[in-house]
């Protein structure tokens, strides 16, 4: 799988609607791109789909936010992977539903790959007044 969608904060749906029909119900989502990109905002987009209506915002000094039943959200900046693992969040992604990770390493990501985990890249650049999605 891998598409490319371009779209402004108004067309964020497309790319929410694309994830829906696209992704399993349980899946790993790293969520990349600088600061600013639209990591959050894609994960507040992802929240309102659901019909999760409390407010969605980083986790990023809490490192995992879980929103309803199967919606949950990280933030790995400050932590190396050896970290994440030694604290024993890597049992988070046992529980069922969709897990939203901001910057999360290359070496979690094979990590989970090698175990067998559905995990999925979603890169977020901004271009002029949208954002340009790509989904592999």
């Amino acid at each position: 799988m891998s598409k490319t969608i371009k779209a402004s904060l108004s067309q964020i749906d497309k790319v929410v609607e694309y994830l829906h029909q696209s992704l399993p119900d349980n899946a790993i989502v790293f969520l990349r791109g600088d600061l600013a990109s639209g990591k959050t905002t894609l994960t507040q987009a992802i929240a309102k789909y659901k019909g999760i209506s409390s407010d969605v915002t980083s986790p990023t000094f809490s490192l995992q936010h879980c929103y309803g039943d199967g919606l949950y959200h990280y933030d790995l900046y400050r932590i190396t992977h050896d970290e994440f693992m030694q604290m024993g969040l890597f049992e988070e992604f046992e529980k069922s539903g969709w897990h939203l990770v901001e910057w999360g390493s290359d070496e979690l990501k094979e990590f989970l790959d090698s175990v067998g985990y559905d995990t999925f890249i979603v890169s977020i650049t901004p271009s002029d007044d949208a954002r340009i999605y790509e989904v592999v």
